[in-house]
């Protein structure tokens, strides 16, 4: 029985129908005998023609292994599979009862469908649409309705210290990005120094609100300090603490910070959108489902799926990727749920070019470590993939190596400038992962997905990804 680190010093290629590349082969295999990254981890890598689907070099690529966001491109085929490139997410005002004059004798609700990129200048522009209507007065409650999708807020296996993180943030049908970045259901906070040695830091929301409460223990120091600072969220409450140290003059410091129970969220700024317009609701704040006898009275539609992928996939947005799953649940099963979702998601892999007998799914994001896919599954999809009529909006959603807007380059912007990548990172403890497409200089492209696990140190792992990618793009058929 061969031991594990002979087992990986001796990298398995093989190549379907033909003869690997010997200098493909050779040269990747050199790289992952020699790297020291890789001692003791596991890589699985899989290289195929874009043109044939033929695979070329393949290194465990059968083997399971933890995908981290490559995970997305298999959420984002079965999204634009599922709803397609035009669906849009919807956010609803709607009311109940009569109204007399300016006084609504009734209720009225907020009722979201899962829009992953509501701003609060949506619900502005919404507020207003009510005070057009010459209402001033709500007799009844404001109810903010999120019943669209279940109430389980995190997917199973997000580790408990990552929920305050804007990467663990809660997921509901009603929630609200604080800029364009749209990371749903967070706040930023951006803390500064104070006006000299010994003040707090100056600390500023995206979200001026009650809901959240900043506990501010920071400390300016002199110029010659450093900053060493902190910023996290009570578990299973809205405080903020804010801790340590920032030198006077030195920049602000921004961490995005997920909110305990979103919905809620939506609602406390909803309140003072309607008080602006000089709306008051005499009844209660609640969140509850929307009455059957309800009628609209104004709404607000999201930009289509195909402009909703290039924040999600550029900015590798976790929170999109599991809205999407329960989107696609309740879409075909009726129920917005991640095992539903996570169902619809599973049933159209064969139709995206993945086994799912292969595959272990459990989020959308890949966040979770039980996610298991191999390397040979997910080339398979981006070879599939091109034959769909959504194919433009997929692959220009991806990251692309060395271009400095973060909405064209993303994770990628400061990786592979000089290479023609268009492809999805991954990171999570002791995983790195690379999938997508390369391009020669003879226009040749070629497929590959890299997946290493197991690493002491993940962020050195992007490093053998981009040598094994310059290696294919150096090759020659």
């Amino acid at each position: 029985m061969l031991s594990f680190v002979t087992f990986f010093l001796v990298p398995s290629s093989h190549s379907s129908g033909a003869e690997p590349n010997n200098r493909l082969q050779t040269e990747i295999n050199q790289l992952l005998q020699e790297e020291p990254m890789l001692k003791g981890g596991i890589a699985g890598i899989s290289i195929r023609s874009g043109s044939t689907g033929e695979i070329l070099y393949d290194h465990n690529g059968d083997t399971r292994m933890r995908p981290a966001s490559n995970m997305k491109l298999l959420t984002s085929a079965a999204a634009l599979s599922v709803l397609g490139g035009n669906y849009r997410f919807k956010t609803e005002v709607k009311i109940n009862g009569n109204v007399i004059g300016n006084t609504l004798k009734g209720n009225l609700y907020l009722k979201g469908y899962g829009d992953p990129t509501l701003l609060r200048k949506d619900l502005t522009k919404m507020a207003k649409d009510i005070a057009r209507t010459g209402i001033s007065i709500i007799q009844g409650d404001l109810i903010a309705d999120d019943s669209w999708f279940d109430d389980v807020r995190l997917s199973k296996d997000l580790v408990w210290s990552d929920e305050y993180a804007y990467y663990g943030s809660q997921i509901s049908a009603l929630t609200v990005s604080p800029n364009k970045d749209y990371d749903t259901g967070t706040v930023i906070v951006e803390v500064s120094p104070g006006r000299k040695v010994g003040d707090a830091g100056h600390i500023k929301l995206s979200h001026r609100t009650e809901y959240i409460n900043v506990i501010n223990q920071s400390v300016t120091i002199s110029p010659e300090g450093k900053t060493d600072l902190s910023i996290e969220r009570e578990h299973g409450k809205n405080t903020i603490y804010v801790k340590g140290f920032l030198p006077l003059g030195a920049k602000s410091k921004k961490e995005w910070i997920s909110v305990w129970e979103p919905t809620e969220f939506v609602l406390d700024l909803f309140k003072q959108e309607l008080a602006k317009q000089g709306i008051s609701v005499k009844g209660r704040y609640k969140v509850g489902e929307t009455s059957k006898d309800a009628r609209i009275l104004t709404s607000h539609l999201s930009m289509p799926l195909s402009k909703i992928l290039i924040p999600f996939m550029k900015l590798s947005n976790n929170g999109h990727a599991e809205i999407l799953v329960k989107a696609m649940g309740k879409l075909k099963k009726g129920e917005g749920s991640w095992e539903k979702g996570l169902d619809v998601l599973i049933e159209q892999l064969p139709r995206l070019g993945v086994d799912p007998n292969t595959v272990v799914i459990r989020d959308g994001s890949g966040i979770s470590h039980v996610n298991l896919i191999p390397a040979n599954e997910i080339s398979g999809l981006l070879y599939t993939v091109q034959k769909e009529e959504w194919f433009p909006s997929f692959i220009t959603a991806l990251p692309c190596a060395g271009k400095k807007d973060k909405m064209i380059g993303g994770t990628l912007i400061r990786r592979m400038e000089s290479l023609n990548v268009k492809a999805k990172t991954g990171t999570i403890s002791t995983v790195t992962s690379l999938s997508g497409y390369v391009t020669t200089k003879k226009g040749e492209t070629f497929i590959f997905s890299i997946l290493l696990n197991n690493l002491l140190d993940e962020e050195n792992g992007k490093d053998i990804e981009d040598k094994i990618v310059g290696i294919i793009a150096n090759h020659n058929k």
